[in-house]
């Protein structure tokens, strides 16, 4: 005997409040991360939502002058030929390109003050991407109200 089980019908399309602004927290390190970065940040940026990002941890080695090759995490390395091959094949831009984009409609990045202090970097370390180095409370200031994520 077989048996199934219904599946619930999806709720009706209910129109949710939202805020017009999301803060991305970006503490890891990996270029498994820095996709999705890329990704939300210019999406919501187009979608004319305010975006803030503030970037700690290993993450902020992604975002300083000198050149960091950016890891994928050991389960991962296998895919990541697959993966670059992919984004080029359907012509994905870089993470760093579509945070560009997405900085040319307004958002903004913020590295972390205590991070920085700890890593023995300045705001002069940064490439251009890094608008400014605060502190996690000035950052919590600003994501007050929105929508935040963490990658």
């Amino acid at each position: 005997m077989t048996t199934t089980q219904s599946v619930p019908a999806p709720a009706p399309d209910v129109e949710r409040p939202t805020t017009g602004k999301i803060s991305i927290m970006m503490f890891s390190g990996t270029a498994d991360k820095f996709i999705p970065l890329g990704i939300l940040s210019q999406a919501a940026a187009a979608l004319g939502m305010e975006v803030n990002v503030f970037v700690t941890g290993f993450a902020l080695h992604g975002f300083t002058n000198e050149h960091h090759d950016l890891p994928f995490p050991v389960e991962f390395e296998a895919m990541a030929p697959a993966l670059a091959q992919g984004m080029e094949a359907k012509h994905v831009e870089s993470w760093d390109t579509m945070l560009r984009k997405a900085k040319e409609l307004g958002a903004k990045v913020y590295a972390c003050s205590a991070m920085c202090e700890i890593m023995g970097l300045t705001k002069a370390d940064f490439n251009d991407l890094v608008d400014d180095v605060v502190g996690a409370a000035t950052f919590l200031e600003m994501a007050e109200h929105g929508e935040t994520f963490f990658v």
